[in-house]
């Protein structure tokens, strides 16, 4: 829950800045995709599928639907972060849902049509990361605090 300071505004809780950090890097990302340069072989981003030979960074295969999602997670992590329940939530379901990305990613493989979004080895391990790395937010900066709405 924020509280309020002397002169009246509201200060975001440690799990409200997590979320709000997230968030922004997701959004970040999302359009980082979407530009060449950034993006290696940007012309041949495909909308979904193993196909797209797009790589973030030169590392991480991307297609448009890959980049739509990292947008709409960027946009939930900021809105959510309104309220200390939202970014937990946040956090914690997200990271779940990366979680369960990674093992999707271990075991689709890469060639075939299953791997829809698309995976490389690289987003795979980024998945892990940043699936561990919310959860752990989401837990770590509301232990021993009620969960609010």
């Amino acid at each position: 829950m924020a509280t309020h300071t002397s002169t009246g505004m509201a200060t975001r809780t440690n799990v409200q800045k997590a979320s709000l950090a997230v968030g922004a890097v997701f959004l970040l990302v999302g359009i980082l995709g979407f530009v060449p340069g950034i993006t290696a072989n940007f012309d041949q981003l495909h909308f979904a599928g193993h196909h797209s030979e797009a790589l973030l960074l030169g590392l991480f295969q991307v297609s448009a639907l890959h980049n739509i999602v990292h947008l709409l997670f960027g946009v939930a992590g900021i809105a959510l972060a309104k309220t200390a329940g939202g970014a937990r939530s946040f956090l914690l379901y997200g990271g779940i849902i990366y979680l369960v990305l990674f093992v999707y990613g271990l075991v689709v493989p890469q060639d075939s049509a299953g791997n829809f979004v698309p995976l490389n080895s690289f987003d795979n391990i980024l998945h892990l990361v940043l699936g561990i790395g919310m959860v752990a937010l989401a837990l770590v900066l509301t232990k021993g605090h009620k969960a609010r709405a």
